[in-house]
């Protein structure tokens, strides 16, 4: 079975940069360590940028506009900052006595809102803006309670260990009571989370899909104005571990690939988008279970006509029609599946060498992303990225046809992954 050609993952330096995990399942390392708002993972060099919005890329200008250096603020970002400039006639002014006029008297508005600014009160616009934010955090954390079980999520899950930690919580592994199982818990400070409607929809799509490829959602809890989410444990951590600790054969990407189309074809069927496929949301269990994760950008649209414009998910891994700001349906998780593919050859997807912007603008204007080495493949994996990974959505196969590709008629049996996910483990206790 032929099997992707690139360098053997090398150890990690003091260059390595870190990483943000914190929404994806880790290993727990066999040292306790202080938690911080990045995990860093092991053998990788790459960056993993979070889910963000992003610029149109054709306010970006061509290429030279760039700097292929990463951005100085956090790895997530990709903004870039503004300066005005004003020209020197606006820099001056005439100061003759004759050109200066008298000085107003501020009308009655003017000086009433002069007088509750010096008092230190809020404007009207502002208590409005303000009054407006409270009724809209009040109605999330009402419908969290109305999805929530009520109940203290701490005498039903005991031995909670640490295994993550983002800026707004935690992930950590627990034996729920009585059944002493495994779970995997999420737990979410509501007053740090930015954006608590996601939220929301990660659990609702979680409740709705049952599928064996997809995790599954067990409970959730508002608890002491933390979140607390629990779904099945997958043991044997993000795909993420393995393609960086790893070469993986043409079968056993297949088989990776197969898994995930079979998890999008329940989402598709079933009205949803998941905006966000990558490796860091595909886990593993230590037989080689293949499941998808993380839906809190899931869109969920009316019918198959229905479409989006909002772009949203991680730059590297968007389809074209997505970073173009086009009317975009459930096939950009196709286009996804397709970039995840080179992840798996090449240990990284395409431009994760340039910074948000550039790769946006490069996602735009190249079209279909090459491989190092396409000759190392074998014909029918070319064709089925191809197919995957081409740039108009029109073109493009849905999740049920990908499904027929005979590429996955190579799959090897998902034992076969057992071996790397061990391989990943040790490396993530070793460190």
């Amino acid at each position: 079975m032929p099997t992707a050609h690139r360098i053997a993952p090398q150890p990690p330096t003091p260059l390595t940069p870190a990483l943000d995990r914190s929404t994806s399942q880790r290993l727990p390392a066999s040292k306790p360590h202080k938690p911080t708002d990045q995990l860093s993972r092991s053998h990788t060099t790459r960056d993993r940028r979070e889910p963000n919005g992003a610029p149109h890329p054709q306010a970006l200008g061509p290429p030279s506009s760039f700097s292929s250096k990463p951005s100085k603020t956090s790895p997530g970002s990709s903004t870039t900052d503004l300066q005005l400039k004003s020209s020197p006639s606006q820099g001056r002014r005439d100061r003759s006595p004759s050109s200066r006029s008298a000085p107003q008297q501020p009308s009655a508005a003017t000086a009433s809102l002069q007088k509750a600014a010096a008092a230190g009160g809020a404007t009207p616009r502002r208590r409005e803006r303000k009054e407006k934010d409270k009724e809209k955090e009040a109605d999330i954390v009402s419908r969290l309670q109305a999805i929530c079980t009520d109940a203290d999520p701490t005498r039903l899950y005991k031995n909670l260990v640490k295994v993550g930690a983002g800026a707004s919580g935690g992930v950590y592994t627990a034996y729920q009571v009585g059944s002493n199982s495994s779970v995997a818990i999420k737990q979410m400070d509501l007053e740090k989370q930015p954006k608590k409607d996601l939220i929301i929809n990660e659990i609702l799509v979680m409740r709705a899909s049952r599928h064996p490829n997809i995790v599954n959602y067990i409970d959730s809890f508002l608890y002491k104005n933390e979140l607390w989410v629990v779904m099945e444990y997958m043991e044997g951590g993000s795909l993420t571990d393995v393609v960086t600790a790893n070469l993986m054969s043409e079968g056993q990407i297949a088989a990776v690939s197969r898994e995930t189309a079979q998890g999008l074809e329940h989402l598709h069927r079933h009205g949803v988008i998941h905006r966000d496929i990558k490796s860091d949301n595909v886990l593993l269990s230590m037989n080689g279970d293949i499941k998808l994760t993380d839906f809190g950008f899931c869109a969920q649209i009316s019918d198959a006509n229905s479409k989006r414009t909002t772009m949203v998910g991680t730059p590297y891994w968007m389809a074209p029609e997505v970073v173009t700001r086009k009317e975009y349906g459930p096939k950009v998780d196709v286009w996804s599946l397709g970039i995840m593919a080179i992840e798996m050859i090449e240990g990284e997807p395409p431009y994760l060498n340039q910074n948000p912007l550039k790769a946006l603008y490069l996602i735009a204007t190249n079209g279909t992303p090459t491989i190092a080495n396409p000759e190392a493949l074998s014909p029918v994996f070319r064709d089925y990225l191809s197919k995957t990974l081409e740039v108009e959505a029109e073109k493009r196969p849905t999740a049920a046809e990908i499904l027929q590709h005979p590429f996955f008629k190579l799959s090897e049996p998902l034992r076969t992954l057992a071996p790397l996910i061990k391989a990943a483990r040790d490396i993530a206790k070793s460190k």
